[in-house]
């Protein structure tokens, strides 16, 4: 399997992060033009070791573009297991039956696993499918948090204990941001294999920045805005 996990030196840069993404719920949202009109409803799910408060700025700002959000009520996430993934399924089936129209999955980092799988599940509520830094593709470890990951649970990184592929391109539109300034996870693994998704865009952040750097997030809404189209 490929990949190995950054190095220790830009780990050590993305902690200064760490505060903006706790300060998340209480940033102010900029302006961000007129909002569109035709905006898609967007389910958004965070990372390891946090929740639904540390998308709030992301989510906001989706709002502010125009676009409907909608937190994954996951609560706070430590890892894959069947009954977080039952709560995101029935979160994913609750926005799709409330907008009538097919939703598009966001995700950060772990996030990113459960909207592939959920993709994977329920193509017929999901519009498309985006991953931040996350890490479906190649070698388990191939990052800087895989020894925590095992810590906190009761299996192995690379065994987790729900039957489903990440790696597997979930049969809709599917958009791999990366950024080699990640200091995180592996930007292979972040990037994925052709055959393990439609599109692969290079975004210029720290991991812990994905969703909690303003100049991130709107790039991240240019991106879905422009992917959008592909996905219908």
């Amino acid at each position: 399997m490929t990949g190995k996990p950054p190095p220790f030196s830009l780990w050590l840069r993305e902690f200064p992060y760490v505060a903006q993404i706790i300060a998340s719920p209480l940033r102010r949202v900029k302006p961000v033009g007129l909002p569109r009109e035709d905006g898609a409803p967007v389910l958004v799910f965070p990372g390891i070791l946090s929740s639904d408060s540390s998308t709030s700025l992301l989510r906001r700002t989706l709002d502010a573009a125009g676009h409907l959000s909608y937190a994954s009520d996951m609560g706070f996430v430590t890892g894959v297991t069947p009954e977080a993934f039952a709560r995101a399924e029935a979160r994913l089936i609750h926005v799709f039956r409330k907008e009538g129209r097919k939703v598009a999955l966001l995700g950060w980092s772990l996030g990113g696993l459960y909207s592939r799988v959920l993709a994977q599940r329920h193509p017929e509520c999901t519009s498309m499918v985006m991953t931040l830094g996350s890490p479906f593709s190649g070698n388990r470890r191939a990052n800087n948090a895989w020894r925590l990951y095992e810590l906190i649970n009761d299996h192995k990184v690379d065994a987790p204990n729900v039957p489903d592929d990440p790696s597997i391109k979930p049969p809709v539109h599917t958009v791999a941001v990366w950024s080699s300034n990640d200091g995180v996870i592996a930007p292979e693994c972040a990037r994925g294999e052709p055959c393990e998704r439609d599109v692969e865009i290079e975004l210029p952040a720290k991991h812990f920045a994905f969703g909690a750097q303003r100049q991130s997030i709107d790039t991240i809404i240019r991106i879905l805005d422009e992917q959008l189209p592909s996905a219908i």
